[in-house]
């Protein structure tokens, strides 16, 4: 059995800082919003979400490949 919960913990954890980052462009509490730190937020959340995909991924193939041996 494959424990996708640590990829989906990041992929939650990802998901939850845009839309905070959302919210905070959408309504933001003062007349300025720093744009440059939004963007590196954004960034750094599809980089989270990219890489908890791309251990999904790995762990299914593992598995695959452990399941195809004793297949």
């Amino acid at each position: 059995m494959i424990d996708f919960s640590n990829p989906l913990a990041g992929m939650r954890q990802a998901e939850t800082s845009v839309n905070q980052i959302a919210t905070r462009l959408a309504n933001p509490a003062s007349d300025t919003v720093d744009l440059s730190a939004e963007m590196v937020a954004l960034m750094t959340a599809r980089n989270s979400f990219a890489i908890n995909t791309k251990l999904a991924q790995t762990e299914d193939q593992m598995m695959k490949s452990a399941w195809s041996v004793f297949a």
